[in-house]
């Protein structure tokens, strides 16, 4: 059963010339889908990729019966380049999406207009921290505004590299700071978050148009402050949160040694119990949003809808939680880059565990082919995971294919690209020496094999690979650009007048509910599911 009942559609996007077509087909083939997106949750986190401390019963349950990717990770392990990955299936030097004040231009086809396009209601609800005037791209409805800025306020700056800027840069407190709070800018945000996908779906399933629907959830936990309530701290009573396995290296690789500097790392003493504070805090808002998840699947079974939905689980990064004296994300290492990724829909998919290494760009092509959308009118960096989901598809991507990724955001001086093909995990930068680690000997990446001459044939290969692939010059003088334009244009903008982009929902009390020009009849049957 899809979100909608047997009335005709009315709705111009159900009956354009563009979409009729689409739209007419067997509901069964068109599955609704909804994507429900966390903040900062490493893979290693939770217990459906081996972790022994998290209590995630609603994750677990969906991972035991949907598709797990082992090896899936964020293109660019930054909120804002990343979610830009998920969006538009290309990497951040493809669309501009360089930092956490980028700007996304409305002419970036993203996967709401995709799936907009094949006749599906679009909604968000929650972060997507979108920045310029475009609060949508694509988006029919979006639910709540966004947690962070709008505008061009966090650019980093490449000529200033040695400066930290504490009023938005990175710094411990969140470390030293963590433990219990009732309220926080973070969880009254997803409370409305949560409550607002919950109401999407209650409206999508009464609407009158037709339309499967295509519906994010993001949630902005367990992503720093890492403060819980007291209820999910109470969960980690007397339970072993674990202390970071990988310790800070004596002479630290010079990105690494960048990042302790952004987040003030380095002139900060982060005991042991701050640690522990931290991890347990960051499990307890990790049961939050599992718990949130949850009330999603709830919500989904109360309206009948959860045969014919498709439920994604997604993060944008994760979270290094001390490994390598490092916290928070920024940087390759598979703590802060190795992301969940689960594919519920047992009527068509059955449970699976797949090695292959994706990504984020690999979500809107997958989600593309799901809802027959229209071929890409942009070159993509990502590609169809539908042969990896459903073995019966024609669609089989080649098992050697790589994953790319970049980072050109805060801590960095120069793009910092990685390729992850096989075992093998390269990461360059022209300002930094290179990185190689083979995650099936070492998992922890503690041993860099880029200048062992054992396997100079190896580095050599990755080399002439990110040289084919990247014009890395070009690319810096790309992202210097930008932000020179950025920081000349908040600062015009912020003389006179200022105007703000960031999102206010909309709502028409006059048509909420019921009111005297309406027919209370009608009001009863649209409110009411089922019928």
């Amino acid at each position: 059963m899809t979100a909608q009942n047997a009335a005709p559609s009315t709705h111009p996007a159900a009956t354009s010339s563009a979409t009729s077509s689409v739209a007419s087909q067997d509901p069964a083939a068109r599955p609704n889908i909804l994507v429900v997106m966390y903040d900062q949750i490493a893979a290693a986190a939770l217990p459906c990729y081996g972790n022994r401390v998290a209590i995630t019963p609603n994750i677990d349950r969906l991972a035991a019966g949907g598709v797990v990717f082992d090896a899936a990770y964020s293109n660019s392990p930054l909120c804002t380049p990343a979610r830009y990955c998920l969006m538009t299936g290309q990497l951040p030097s493809q669309t501009g999406g360089f930092d956490n004040a980028a700007y996304l231009p409305s002419t970036v086809p993203t996967v709401a207009h995709y799936l907009r396009h094949a006749g599906y209601r679009t909604v968000l609800s929650g972060k997507m921290h979108f920045v310029g005037p475009d609060q949508l791209h694509g988006f029919e409805e979006r639910r709540t505004t966004d947690i962070y800025p709008a505008d061009f306020g966090w650019t980093p700056d490449w000529t200033q590299s040695d400066e930290r800027i504490d009023w938005w840069y990175h710094n411990m407190g969140s470390v030293t700071g963590a433990g219990v709070a009732e309220v926080t800018n973070q969880l009254l945000y997803d409370d409305e978050v949560g409550q607002g996908a919950v109401r999407a779906l209650h409206d999508a399933a009464r609407a009158d148009d037709g339309r499967p629907f295509f519906m994010v959830a993001s949630f902005t936990h367990p992503h720093d402050p890492y403060v819980t309530r007291r209820k999910y701290w109470d969960m980690y009573e007397g339970v072993d949160v674990g202390a970071p396995r990988v310790p800070v290296e004596a002479d630290p690789h010079p990105h690494t040694r960048r990042l302790m500097a952004v987040s003030d790392m380095a002139n900060a003493h982060i005991t042991p119990a701050d640690a522990q504070r931290a991890r347990r805090a960051y499990y307890g808002n990790i049961s939050y949003v599992d718990e949130w998840t949850g009330r999603l699947m709830d919500t989904l079974d109360a309206l009948q809808l959860r045969d014919n939905t498709v439920v994604v689980l997604v993060a944008d990064h994760g979270d290094l939680l001390g490994e390598h004296g490092l916290w928070y994300k920024m940087n390759f290492f598979e703590d802060a880059a190795r992301i969940p990724l689960v594919f519920h829909y047992p009527a068509r998919f059955a449970p699976a565990r797949v090695a292959q290494p994706v990504s984020l760009v690999d979500v809107l092509p997958t989600l593309g082919a799901m809802a027959g959308a229209a071929p890409a009118v942009q070159p993509l960096a990502g590609r169809s995971l539908l042969g990896l989901l459903d073995k019966s598809s024609a669609e089989m991507p080649a098992s050697d294919t790589p994953v790319y990724g970049e980072y050109m955001a805060e801590g960095s001086v120069a793009p910092i690209v990685m390729v992850r093909r096989g075992a093998w995990k390269f990461i360059h930068c022209p300002a930094d020496p290179d990185q190689l680690f083979n995650l099936a000997q070492d998992p922890d990446e503690v041993h860099n094999l880029a200048h062992d001459p054992a396997h100079a044939d190896t580095v050599a290969a990755m080399r002439a690979e990110v040289a084919a692939r990247w014009d890395l010059d070009a690319l810096d003088s790309a992202v210097r650009s930008s932000q020179r334009e950025r920081h000349f244009i908040t600062q015009a903008l912020r003389q006179g007048t200022f105007t703000p982009w960031e999102y206010t929902p909309p709502r028409n009390g006059s048509a909420e509910y019921m009111r005297n020009h309406l027919d209370l009849n009608e009001v009863e049957r649209l409110a009411r599911w089922p019928r």
